[in-house]
């Protein structure tokens, strides 16, 4: 909804914005655009009196600004039905899909659009640190989008992305998400299969040939171009070379080598995330050469293992990651830049609404295999994340006390540790209170 406001604001409106809870680094975008942000939902913003209210899928019947406006019967309509009607008409869409990856992905395919000089517009979930902003109009007719399967807003239950309708549609991976909306992995498999229907003929669908549940998606008709990545007679990698904070791998379509791809980050999962976005822009006409070239000065996505400082030789990372696959592949991530060179002390907030039902509490201790210690942040939890976190005995603990949290993880570390935070929220400024401890000189030599 941030995108979507400044987007808004750069086409020449006035914008404003409520929400519950506003923090960095959206808030200080946001300001940074004039728009003027106010916390909470008092009734009282009725007087504000705007054109439309934009309503945001966080927004439920009780909210009461949203009972306010349906009172007043004032005009109101979805963020994403908004930017199709207002943004997306006319123009070729390339949305990305999935699980994992939409947001880098799709920086990853606006910074090789932006490098081709298509000026791409683009609103992208996370902050790409190769442009100051996350949403823009852009010069150019692209248009990229990070197309989630939540739903809609509370009076359109559809998944957002069937607003986009593509011309490019990248399916990166799918599992079992949004426990709070979906029953099954099978329900999120017809959204996707109402995503393909919306791809015309004449577009294209890249999908990750590694996907069981995409298989399925597609087995139930697709209409349009199809390209497959992490596939043998598709886009695929070979001669992978994976440093500390890079990869090195070639880029084949099919037999055919399009040259040697280097990334500032490691892992398999970026390197996919890579092939998907160069497939894409292939078919946005971008040669795969340049495509690659451009990736080689890609800096990536900000809360993507971001270091965000180190005290008392103690080093402090962020990440978004919150569903438990994510959460296993970003401590894998930085087992593998690191080395065996220092412990890691995982700190994770399960804040998702998937997280906060408990759906996938089981799995983890797996996804926490390879930190050293894990503090969970159980606060407004349904679920007893003691008891799931019990297999890993004394390498875990759990507290419901923010300020217990941060004075337990500050007495375990010592130097040469990395704490790596992970929350798809602010999470109460918890970087910044690890470092002031550990500052004020609380780790242990």
């Amino acid at each position: 909804m941030g995108g979507v406001a400044a987007i808004a604001r750069e086409a020449g409106h006035r914008v404003t914005g409520c929400d519950a809870n506003v923090y960095p680094p959206m808030s200080d975008q946001l300001c940074a655009l004039g728009i003027e942000l106010i916390e909470g939902y008092d009734r009282d913003q009725l007087a504000l009196a705007p054109d439309l209210w934009v309503v945001g899928n966080v927004v439920s019947r009780g909210n009461p600004l949203m009972e306010a406006i349906l009172d007043a019967r004032q005009p109101c309509v979805s963020g994403p039905q908004w930017l199709a009607e207002h943004v997306l008409r006319g123009r070729p869409v390339i949305a990305v899909a999935g699980t994992h990856g939409k947001t880098t992905t799709s920086s990853m395919l606006a910074w090789i659009l932006e490098s081709a000089g298509l000026s791409p517009g683009f609103l992208i979930g996370g902050a790409p640190v190769d442009f100051a902003v996350s949403a823009r109009l852009g010069g150019g007719d692209w248009f990229v989008i990070e197309a989630d399967e939540y739903d809609t807003a509370f009076f359109d239950k559809r998944s957002k992305f069937v607003h986009y309708w593509p011309r490019i549609a990248v399916l990166n991976n799918l599992e079992f998400d949004h426990a709070d909306i979906f029953p099954d992995l099978a329900a999120i498999e017809t959204q996707f299969h109402h995503l393909v229907r919306t791809v015309p003929g004449s577009g294209w669908l890249v999908v990750n040939g590694a996907e069981p549940a995409l298989d399925r998606v597609l087995a139930r008709g697709a209409w349009s171009g199809l390209a497959r990545f992490l596939s043998p007679d598709g886009w695929h990698e070979a001669a992978v070379a994976e440093q500390p904070d890079s990869s090195d791998f070639d880029v084949f379509e099919g037999a055919g080598l399009h040259g040697r791809c280097r990334l500032s980050s490691a892992g398999a999962h970026n390197r996919a995330n890579a092939l998907a976005a160069i497939a894409a822009a292939a078919k946005a006409g971008v040669a795969p050469a340049d495509a690659i070239a451009a990736l080689a000065r890609f800096a990536g996505v900000r809360r993507r293992l971001e270091l965000r400082g180190e005290r008392a030789g103690v080093a402090v990372y962020d990440d978004f990651a919150h569903h438990p696959t994510a959460i296993a592949t970003t401590v894998a991530g930085l087992r593998a830049r690191i080395g065996d060179s220092g412990r890691i002390l995982a700190v994770l907030e399960p804040r998702s609404n998937t997280m906060k039902l408990g759906a996938m509490a089981a799995q983890l201790p797996a996804s926490l295999a390879d930190a050293d210690l894990a503090f969970c942040y159980a606060a407004n939890l349904g679920w007893d994340a003691a008891a799931a976190l019990a297999p890993m005995g004394a390498r875990a603990q759990v507290t419901d006390d923010l300020d217990a949290l941060v004075a337990a993880v500050v007495a375990a570390a010592r130097p040469g540790d990395r704490i790596l935070v992970m929350s798809n929220g602010g999470f109460g400024g918890v970087h910044g209170r690890l470092l002031d401890a550990l500052a004020a000189g609380r780790a242990r030599g």
